[in-house]
């Protein structure tokens, strides 16, 4: 069983950062796909980023120049920067037990508690 913890949110104001973090343990998943998703209220939940075991990352077209995904065997992060208010959203760590990343919810085995992050205007 992998045991995902995020950390890292809080509020800001619009075009500043946020680093979030996400620690796994209980299983070794350096060979797992690891991504984030983010919910608002009122909104499904979607797909913001993810990495593979190789380094290779995708991201939302909404956020593509604006966060990074890094990681290294048993957690990653995800740098937020020129964050806007529609950013405003449940940010959740997510693991696949595949090393073949995919942007839908449905795919991933493992889920964190999530972490609020909220940028005002």
């Amino acid at each position: 069983q992998v045991h995902l913890v995020e950390s890292g949110g809080g509020s800001v104001q619009a075009g500043g950062s946020l680093r979030l973090s996400c620690a796994a343990s209980g299983h070794t998943i350096s060979w797992y796909c690891m991504g984030w998703f983010r919910q608002a209220p009122g909104k499904e939940r979607e797909g913001v980023a993810s990495i593979d075991s190789g380094g290779f990352a995708s991201y939302a077209a909404s956020v593509k120049g604006r966060f990074t995904i890094s990681r290294d065997h048993a957690s990653n992060t995800l740098q937020m920067n020129s964050l806007k208010p529609e950013d405003t959203a449940m940010y959740y760590c997510a693991a696949r037990s595949v090393d073949y990343c995919s942007d839908s919810r449905k795919d991933y085995n493992y889920w964190g508690q999530g972490t609020q992050v909220t940028v005002s205007s």
